[in-house]
């Protein structure tokens, strides 16, 4: 099969629309399949010598007040790399704004296409411009109703997708590296360099921008004998250096060394109530590290309530300090939850669901070939 995986956002960016597009594209390339991915220019045309396959860069520019981010211009690349792959499927990862032209493009060549909704945009559109969000499902539903199948990554995603009129929607969700992230990973050497005074170590990791709420970590910095490591970076990372007082700012990690730091924390905190998924909440229970997320979108699908971890509702920063604080009384509790939690997340690796994904594309196919036949 011949696939062009149109994304977003593609390593090196450290998101998780790029990880997901990377993922994909290597499990294609393990199964024999024939991928190109599309992705936006990198800042200093950065090599893409780790690729699995080959990438086509388009001219993009960053994000006003989010350099970190970057959107691509128009260009004629994107038709051209699916017309000369000799594409049997476009792969759309998080489509907005270069995904719009893949849609396009496989549109005027007669090729299905299958939209990954990745990204709460609606969201987004209220964080950062107080209103929007109605305009953002627009968006939504016109790039997504055009797809012959639109994934969701969890349920709530899948229900909030067909609530506003999306069609032919199922649900796909995410894996995890469950080498990477594993509870003998831990690293007493790090603990003590984190927590001199040994500390209870909560962490929290992923982008540092205003839709994501670390600020809500500000109780549990509070705590006596808690210390609150923050892994990411972004446009809020200034302000929250001073609203934690006492955190620790690692900055970006990745690799093993993300690894080393997950399996070393005590509990994991997820702050943002805009995920669709929350990959870093799995890659804590794959980890073996109890998770305190909010009840809402993503981590309702990952985060067993008082099996794996603590859900409590979004926005209340009291409700993440309560939540810290009964964790951090009860060591046993924390064990048992850690161990269900990398329990729950074993079978979920990334071949598992890229086999399922692969299973999408050749339903896909297969409804094609049963239309044209029709």
């Amino acid at each position: 099969m011949r696939v062009v995986i149109v994304t977003e956002s593609f390593p090196p960016d450290v998101n998780g629309v790029a990880h997901c597009a990377l993922q994909t594209a290597r499990h294609l390339v393990d199964r024999g399949h024939v991928p190109v991915v599309v992705a936006p220019a990198t800042a200093g045309d950065a090599p893409d010598d780790a690729a699995p396959c080959p990438v086509v860069r388009v001219p993009s520019l960053p994000l006003p007040g989010y350099p970190q981010v970057r959107v691509a211009l128009p260009s004629r690349r994107v038709a051209a790399a699916i017309a000369e792959h000799r594409a049997d499927l476009v792969h759309l990862a998080s489509p907005f704004v270069l995904g719009v032209r893949g849609m396009a493009a496989a549109a005027r060549l007669g090729l299905p296409a299958v939209a990954v909704y990745q990204t709460d945009l609606a969201g987004y559109a209220r964080t950062y411009m107080g209103a929007g969000e109605a305009a953002a499902w627009r968006r939504i539903r016109s790039v997504h109703a055009a797809a012959d199948l639109t994934l969701a990554p969890s349920g709530a995603a899948l229900r909030d997708l067909e609530a506003h009129g999306i069609p032919r929607v199922r649900l796909w969700p995410r894996g995890v590296d469950t080498e990477r992230f594993r509870p003998d990973r831990r690293d007493e050497t790090l603990r003590r360099a984190l927590a001199p005074d040994g500390e209870l170590i909560v962490g929290y990791v992923g982008r540092l921008a205003p839709e994501k709420q670390v600020e809500l970590l500000g109780g549990a910095c509070a705590l006596p004998g808690v210390r609150v490591v923050v892994v990411g970076d972004g446009p809020s990372r200034p302000g929250l250096e001073q609203s934690l007082p006492g955190a620790v700012f690692l900055g970006r990690r990745t690799g093993d060394e993300l690894g080393r730091i997950f399996a070393s924390l005590d509990v994991f905190v997820h702050t943002g109530p805009f995920e669709t998924f929350c990959q870093t909440v799995q890659e804590a229970m794959a980890s073996g590290v109890p998770v305190v997320a909010p009840a809402v979108g993503g981590p309702l699908d990952l985060v067993a309530h008082r099996h794996t971890g603590l859900l409590v509702p979004p926005r209340d920063a009291d409700a993440v300090r309560d939540a810290v604080s009964a964790l951090a009384a009860g060591p046993g509790l924390r064990a048992a939850y850690g161990a269900a939690g990398r329990a729950m997340v074993e079978g979920r690796t990334w071949a598992a669901v890229g086999d399922q994904l692969i299973g999408h594309y050749a339903d896909v196919l297969a409804g094609r070939r049963t239309a044209v036949a029709a």
